[in-house]
């Protein structure tokens, strides 16, 4: 549900009102109790996309992925192999000496 703004000609009084859409415009003014209320027209809610241009920084440039390839080996070095918990068979076709 939107929210919607009146202000009063009378009195002057503003505020705003969270109504339904198919609710109907309020006249009456719940400070002054005249006739003189009017909604006015917002311009809603905006999206608004800072810097260069979204599209811009949505895709990786070619510098950075060539960057990421070249340090990709590196990240490797430092771990350690993955050790089997012998819940798989071997790929080899052997049997596990566990008999």
């Amino acid at each position: 549900m939107p929210t919607y703004d009146y202000v009063c000609d009378a009195c002057g009084h503003a505020y705003e009102l969270f109504q339904s859409m198919t609710d109907s415009v309020k006249r009456t003014c719940p400070k002054c109790k005249k006739r003189k209320l009017r909604r006015l027209i917002g311009t809603g809610g905006a999206i608004v996309f800072k810097g260069s241009g979204f599209y811009q920084t949505d895709y990786r440039s070619e510098s950075y992925k060539k960057a990421a390839a070249a340090d990709k080996p590196a990240s490797t070095k430092g771990e350690t192999p993955k050790k089997d918990n012998g819940s798989k068979p071997a790929a080899d076709g052997s049997k596990s000496s566990s008999d």
